[in-house]
């Protein structure tokens, strides 16, 4: 456990190479058309989309093999770039400027959680919103019977301490929408 963050990670030894991780990411069977996947992602759209303005242009961090949330938010009238390493590799994107990025069940993959979340945060135009899916990690007795360790390709668990360190680091604005969503507003 990191003692400035409170971020959970398992050391660079037992993480999975780059192949296990695509194995274990074509297990996935996420779909635009599946509605229980989108009731699942509601979880985070209906909160974001309720604070942004009308066409808004955002980036689906991490959208996997099936992108879905970003049909969801084109759906409201948003715009949004892709970028996966895997699965749309898309490095350009990183070099705009976004009113708002997602990263759904993304950041407990993150084997450089410090870059990568720099990144994200260097693209978000002031007064942007980063929205986040993670499960939250809540106290050491139910870590260590959690659901949400055994998938391999978890390296990294967030709890609400670390967002909390998070959005201080970046003096934003924290809030948490859902048991597993987490809004971030990037100041002005």
């Amino acid at each position: 456990m990191c003692p400035r963050c409170g971020l959970i990670h398992v050391p660079p030894t037992y993480r999975p190479t780059p192949q296990e991780e695509k194995a274990q990411y074509d297990l996935h069977e996420n779909d635009p058309h599946d509605l229980g996947y989108r009731k699942f992602l509601s979880r985070l759209t209906a909160p974001l989309l309720a604070k942004l303005p009308p066409h808004s242009h955002g980036l689906d961090y991490g959208c996997g093999p099936g992108p879905t949330l970003s049909v969801m938010m084109y759906e409201a009238g948003h715009s949004m770039a892709l970028h996966d390493p895997i699965y749309h590799p898309n490095p350009d994107a990183l070099n705009r400027t976004y009113q708002f990025i997602t990263a759904t069940e993304v950041l407990e993959h993150l084997h450089q959680p410090d870059r990568d979340l720099e990144t994200l945060y260097r693209v978000l135009k002031p007064g942007g919103w980063l929205g986040i899916m993670t499960k939250r990690a809540r106290d050491k007795d139910a870590f260590s019977t959690w659901h949400y360790i055994q998938d391999p390709t978890h390296v990294c668990f967030w709890s609400e301490t670390t967002f909390q360190w998070l959005a201080d680091q970046w003096q934003a604005t924290l809030s948490y929408p859902d048991i597993d969503a987490v809004l971030i507003q990037r100041s002005q």
